[in-house]
């Protein structure tokens, strides 16, 4: 007939409003009080020692993915070989290239994951052919100038390492504890 019952009409919920707190009667301060000047600031509590340019120069970090960057592939059936950047196809992935006939590693696309970059870079142009890719590599001594680097000395010294058989572990083992009882023996001596 129209009418609803009280138990089933919607209950009104009696609120009450909070009232926001009373605005402060003094004025907000300015900008010169809540920051100071560099002339009233305390000396910084550590010294500033100045830095050079060439200090500088070695901070800043130069390995950037970009064509012509030789890289070494760290994951996969080609690991441990070189190869060069040769276009980049999106923010995970690049064209990488051996160049096939000294390296070893063909064109291939390879996830960023998978390669480290090196400080070597070969002056190639985007997309460029095996032929020319081979004449930079050559004409960079690219070859030559990874094998001069410590980190392929450090790699190929772990290869090595982990060729060795049992006996050749123990004549490793030997060899430190003669030249651990040397340099002791020297330090004897020149403390004495």
């Amino acid at each position: 007939d129209g009418r609803t019952d009280d138990r089933t009409a919607p209950r009104k919920k009696n609120f009450r409003r909070a009232t926001p707190p009373p605005l402060p009667t003094h004025a907000a301060p300015s900008y010169l009080e809540i920051v100071p000047s560099a002339k009233t600031q305390a000396p910084h509590p550590l010294p500033v020692t100045p830095v050079s340019t060439t200090q500088l120069k070695k901070m800043v970090f130069t390995r950037y993915v970009e064509v012509g960057r030789v890289v070494l592939i760290n994951y996969g059936p080609e690991e441990g070989k070189l190869a060069t950047i040769i276009d980049i196809v999106d923010q995970n992935k690049c064209l990488i290239d051996g160049p096939a006939d000294l390296t070893g590693v063909v064109r291939q696309v390879i996830p960023y994951k998978r390669i480290a970059l090196t400080d070597i870079t070969v002056k190639i142009a985007r997309n460029a052919r095996a032929k020319t890719l081979k004449k930079a590599w050559t004409e960079g001594d690219v070859q030559a100038k990874w094998d001069g680097s410590s980190w392929a000395k450090k790699l190929s010294s772990k290869k090595k390492r982990a060729s060795l058989s049992d006996f050749g572990r123990f004549k490793v083992m030997v060899a430190k504890k003669k030249r651990s009882a040397i340099v002791a023996k020297k330090i004897k001596e020149l403390k004495a």
